[in-house]
């Protein structure tokens, strides 16, 4: 089995995501950490044809859950847009933010137990077939997860690291 938690979902195409804020296998800046609670910027291209919206998840599946810990799920945000900024706090129009996990509608950062080792958080865009996923505001990113599986088109993934130490 893969340790990626997104290789059981079905394939999608491949696009890039950027980001001046996080680097792709890094740890975290102390922005993105718990306290700061400020949401990377992120910028995406190369989405497949016939993309007509996106959603944005963050999720650290080495969370000691059982099911993983959603930091953050941004839904409905139309095709025209490629970039959301740091501390993102006007969406575009239309998309939304769902409860997380600490269920607030917002990015909450990272903060992995104190010796429980290095976790990885998933920053992903995906890219979506449908203008609206049909989400409710107060649904979960994996109900996000679950209505996205028929209509993801493509997913742009990076991944960054935090670890507290014990």
């Amino acid at each position: 089995m893969s340790n990626d938690p997104f290789a059981r979902l079905p394939e999608a195409a491949s696009f890039t995501v950027t980001s001046t804020s996080i680097t792709d296998g890094a740890p975290l800046p102390p922005e993105q950490l718990s306290g700061k609670d400020i949401s990377p910027q992120l910028s995406w291209s190369g989405a497949p044809e016939g993309t007509k919206s996106y959603a944005v998840t963050a999720y650290d599946p080495d969370a000691p859950t059982g099911s993983g810990f959603w930091h953050w799920a941004v839904a409905d945000i139309p095709a025209g847009c490629t970039e959301l900024p740091e501390g993102v706090d006007e969406l575009p129009k239309g998309a939304f933010q769902l409860p997380n996990d600490a269920r607030l509608a917002q990015f909450v950062g990272a903060a992995p137990p104190a010796g429980h080792g290095e976790h990885r958080y998933y920053f992903v865009v995906h890219a979506l077939g449908v203008e609206s996923i049909g989400v409710p505001a107060d649904g979960t990113p994996a109900l996000l997860g679950f209505l996205m599986s028929a209509h993801v088109l493509g997913r742009a993934v990076l991944v960054a690291t935090a670890e507290t130490p014990a």
